[in-house]
């Protein structure tokens, strides 16, 4: 069982019939299909079922019942099988049905190799790390990351602060951003106590010294380098300078565990692409001398993909938002409801 997208109801282009072909060759069975997932044609298909073969259920979200967690729905679902196995990490942060309150209704049930190897590489860096910790994050905003940055501030050795967000802290001390560079004035006192909280635990913050600005966001603007801290008016800073990739470069080379959430730029524009591809590049040659590097978010991820080096680093996370939930420390509905 599993679901597609957001529909409103029963909407013929969420089915998951039109996937059973692509099932059928990865498994290398014939996936049967039900077009429900609860109700007696679903009971009918999964009580005819053989051994070795695979029943495919219709998209759980064309009930409403699935994303509002409701009980009758979650236990109907259950009447279909002897075994509750949870691969669905992307949605662990959520309490739906299938993935938090149906398996109260089993007495045996377990994670799936995917979420094992989710947990296992958030634990490797959360819980049981071999030091120096070095952790990335960049990204747009600060708000978006307060959470994260306290959880994680006793657990990492260096904290790489890239992206939109790290202007909010250059301003914060005193520096000229420019005035179209991206910054949050009301979490500017947010952020010298993050810095202060982390000089109490030792964690060595480092910001970017240097940017890549522009007149324009556009990748067609006028494009200079400036100091992060002296950028001038009507210019905005959409990357990581050189003198910035190479003091991160440094960081993460003496790194025995990487975390990286969030690009350093505006990556999905060329000329603004280039500090998160060195930051990649740093990520690959650290994993490569024996690092373990886990990345995860859903930018971040696109952007490993993207250059190419989601087969150089130690782990992709498939889970943006349950990641994330992780990291702030937070339990997972469809995690405890396996370990409950």
């Amino acid at each position: 069982m599993s679901h597609l997208g957001r529909p409103k109801g029963n909407q013929e282009e969420f089915s998951l019939k039109h996937i059973v072909a692509a099932a059928t060759d990865i498994l290398g069975v014939q996936v049967k299909f039900v077009d429900d997932c609860i109700g007696d044609a679903a009971q009918q298909a999964a009580a005819n079922l053989q051994p070795c073969e695979v029943l495919l259920l219709e998209n759980l979200r064309f009930h409403s019942e699935e994303t509002a967690g409701d009980s009758a729905f979650a236990k109907a679902l259950s009447q279909l099988g002897d075994v509750y196995v949870n691969d669905a990490f992307g949605t662990a942060h959520r309490a739906h049905a299938s993935t938090a309150i149906i398996a109260q209704y089993f007495d045996e049930k377990c994670f799936g190799h995917l979420m094992t190897r989710e947990i296992e590489s958030l634990n490797k860096v959360l819980e049981t790390p071999d030091k120096p910790v070095v952790a990335i994050l960049g990204g747009a905003k600060v708000s978006s990351k307060i959470t994260v940055i306290e959880n994680i501030l006793d657990k990492v050795d260096d904290l790489i602060i890239a992206g939109g967000m790290a202007y909010t802290f250059i301003k914060a001390q005193g520096g000229k951003i420019g005035g179209d560079s991206l910054c949050e004035d009301d979490k500017m006192e947010l952020a010298l106590e993050i810095l202060e909280k982390a000089k109490s635990k030792n964690t060595n913050i480092h910001l970017p010294v240097d940017a890549i600005t522009a007149d324009a966001f556009s990748e067609h603007a006028t494009i200079d380098n400036a100091a992060i801290d002296a950028i001038p008016n009507g210019w905005m800073g959409l990357d990581i300078g050189e003198k910035s990739r190479s003091q991160f470069h440094t960081v993460l080379m003496q790194a025995k565990t990487i975390l990286w959430n969030g690009p350093a730029g505006v990556f999905e524009l060329e000329p603004f692409s280039h500090g998160t591809i060195s930051l990649g590049k740093s990520v690959a040659a650290s994993t490569a001398a024996g690092a373990f590097s886990l990345v995860g978010g859903g930018d971040s991820v696109a952007a490993v993909k993207q250059f190419g080096f989601d087969d150089q680093v130690s782990y992709v996370s498939t889970g943006g938002g349950a990641m994330l939930e992780m990291l702030e420390g937070k339990t997972l509905p469809g995690i405890a409801a396996i370990l409950d």
